[in-house]
């Protein structure tokens, strides 16, 4: 009994120090206070339409920097993966096919559009930087250029 209760209390010491009621924790562990900051949640894409569903089979996840010079026009392209990422520095507009345009600054988040073609254009005066995160499946691209 006082193995299970103590299993019990652990759990319970782990979910209230892993999420509070807001998406944030802020503890103290002997070594400072830790402090977690909810981004973002979502179950849709930036324009609104529903994230599709994650591999069944071989997962894989990917997180990459991106720096994109002042004033570049990224080409037409899609990502057949989901993807989300944070905007550390620039200005970057997001523009799709059908002309739709989402506007990100430093600290936005995004989810990216899955399987639509989209582009990116730097119209701030220095460069953007940004980390974007993929999870897609092993052999599968991450971004797909449209043929000329």
């Amino acid at each position: 009994m006082k193995y299970l209760i103590s299993i019990v209390l652990v759990g319970l010491s782990i979910s209230v120090f892993a999420q509070s009621k807001d998406g944030d924790t802020s503890t103290d562990q002997n070594s400072g206070d830790i402090k977690v900051t909810q981004i973002l949640k979502a179950t849709k894409e930036w324009d609104g339409s529903p994230l599709p569903p994650y591999p069944l089979k071989n997962p894989e996840i990917s997180i990459l920097a991106y720096e994109i010079p002042s004033g570049m026009k990224l080409p037409m392209h899609k990502h057949p993966v989901i993807n989300a990422g944070v905007m550390l520095q620039g200005k970057l507009t997001v523009i799709t096919k059908e002309g739709k345009q989402l506007v990100l600054n430093p600290g936005d988040s995004i989810v990216e559009l899955v399987n639509k073609w989209h582009y990116g254009v730097n119209q701030g005066s220095e460069p953007v930087k940004l980390i974007m995160f993929y999870v897609g499946e092993v052999g599968t691209p991450l971004v797909i250029k449209e043929a000329n």
